[in-house]
């Protein structure tokens, strides 16, 4: 099994962001968990500043601070 690691990826570009970047700019972007057990298989909407799931709704209405990512 390969191993999981930690990325930073911006909430408006959906692009990989140094974790630096990511730390001065908390609210417009994610840090999440790649590799391992990760399937790929669903798309699923996150809040870049909570991290929480969000509705595709609220991530349509605010694509500046939203995520979608498949897991």
């Amino acid at each position: 099994m390969a191993k999981s690691r930690t990325v930073a990826r911006s909430a408006s570009t959906g692009r990989f962001v140094t974790k630096s970047y990511a730390k001065r700019a908390p609210a417009k972007t994610t840090v999440e968990r790649v590799g391992g057990t990760t399937k790929n298989s669903r798309s699923v909407n996150r809040s870049a500043r909570t991290g929480k799931f969000i509705t595709q709704k609220a991530a349509s209405a605010n694509p500046a601070t939203s995520i979608t990512q498949k897991i």
